[in-house]
């Protein structure tokens, strides 16, 4: 009797060692999404995953920049629209201070402009939310081993963008102040939130902005513009 109890007793630490071991050896994995049921969806599925756990979810880019550099996780899964500040601005400014962990973006935007921003954050792959659950973690996996995941449709943008040839300049293009000035910083390397902060307008009003400039440029992406802007020998484009 009194073996079969220490056989039990010991039987007990060795799971509860092993539950340990396994937990520390977990990809730890924190969300950045405004919406609740999200959210809890991917935390469950998180923590449900052998080799996964959730350590933090957020509501809001202010709460990850709060949060999560004293939770450090290996791997971020950040949305792009979010209250407040965007998950753009939110992995720029996480990336600093936890050089580290893996961003991964996943959202609903497959535009070029919202891909390369995010990247240019410092986000080390992108997927659309439409990405089934078992790709999900394998994507988690595949980022936090130093891979880029991303969701077909955007990988083929991202490769598209690179095949494209070079834009020509076209001369007789005329921008109007306000689409010159978007144009100069967006060549500057400023994010579309950052150019109108500085200009003291909506990020939807820049965004109108450069939708105008690109169909006058006859380019689809910021890439193209800026190359356009640049192969200006006057520095720019001009007002009529």
């Amino acid at each position: 009797m009194v073996n079969a109890a220490l056989t039990d007793r010991m039987s007990a630490h060795q799971i509860e060692r092993d539950r340990d071991c396994t937990e520390n050896m977990a990809i730890t994995v924190a969300i950045v999404e405004d919406k609740m049921g999200v959210r809890q969806s991917w935390a469950r599925l998180i923590n449900a995953a052998p080799g996964f756990r959730c350590v933090a979810t957020c509501a809001s880019g202010e709460d990850a920049l709060l949060t999560l550099p004293q939770t450090q996780p290996q791997v971020i899964l950040m949305d792009i629209q979010l209250p407040g500040i965007s998950g753009i601005e939110c992995a720029a400014r996480l990336k600093p201070l936890l050089p580290a962990t893996q961003i991964l973006i996943v959202t609903i935007y497959e535009d070029s402009d919202r891909i390369f921003e995010a990247l240019k954050a410092g986000a080390s792959g992108y997927l659309l939310k439409t990405t089934p659950p078992k790709d999900l973690l394998a994507a988690i996996s595949e980022v936090h081993r130093g891979g880029a995941p991303m969701t077909g449709e955007v990988a083929r943008k991202v490769i598209a963008a690179f095949q494209r040839p070079p834009a020509t300049v076209t001369e007789d293009v005329q921008l109007t102040e306000r689409e010159a000035q978007v144009l100069a910083l967006l060549a500057q390397g400023y994010a579309n939130k950052e150019i109108a902060d500085k200009l003291a307008v909506s990020y939807d009003t820049v965004r109108a902005h450069l939708k105008h400039t690109y169909e006058k440029l006859h380019v689809r992406s910021r890439t193209e513009a800026v190359t356009k802007y640049h192969q200006r020998s006057s520095g720019g484009f001009g007002a009529p």
